[in-house]
């Protein structure tokens, strides 16, 4: 018989960091990487609407490196002999391809309001929800040691979910919808 997922006795609101400790699913910690979940799902809903191969590629090595970043949160801090280390080569992938997309684009003269085309919305909500992830890492780092890479890489990222709507306008042919105030 499988190992079933629940335990029919209830958590008490409390979830296990991997290393075993206990702590409240409301912990700024469980936010952080629930949160860093919760921009994966969407990048992977964003990628299953991507049509191009070398795209999806990208974006599934982000899931990955998302994935990594969860993990490196859900530790406990209690056992550093468990921590994963971040490779900051992600970022620097990350700004290459932004460099690489915005040598296709016009240079920005307005600021655009997310809409135009499904997909380009989409990736304006993967935008936001990352720099939520962002906001919540760093509540985290105020209170704990964590990585400061893994704050610039999210950083970086929201850029180029930015920069990604922008781009794929353009491989849509839509117009972005300029902000009037």
């Amino acid at each position: 018989m499988a190992n079933k997922i629940y335990t029919k006795t209830g958590d008490k609101g409390k979830t296990a960091l991997f290393g075993g400790a206990r702590i409240s699913k409301d912990d700024v910690r469980i936010e952080a990487y629930g949160t860093v979940d919760e921009l994966n799902a969407f990048v992977g809903h964003l990628t299953d609407q991507v049509e191009s191969t070398s795209l999806k590629e990208f974006m599934f090595r982000l899931q990955s490196v998302l994935f990594n970043i969860g993990s490196i949160l859900a530790t406990d801090p209690q056992k550093p002999e468990l921590k994963m280390q971040f490779d900051e080569q992600f970022t620097l992938l990350i700004e290459a391809e932004i460099d690489r997309m915005q040598l296709e684009l016009e240079p920005l003269k307005n600021f655009i309001l997310p809409s135009g085309h499904p997909i380009v919305s989409f990736c304006h909500m993967v935008r936001t929800v990352c720099r939520r992830a962002e906001r919540r890492a760093v509540s985290l780092s105020n209170v704990a040691d964590i990585d400061q890479s893994v704050l610039i890489f999210l950083n970086r990222l929201s850029d180029y979910f930015f920069v990604l709507s922008r781009y794929l306008a353009k491989q849509q042919g839509v117009e972005e919808v300029k902000w009037r105030s």
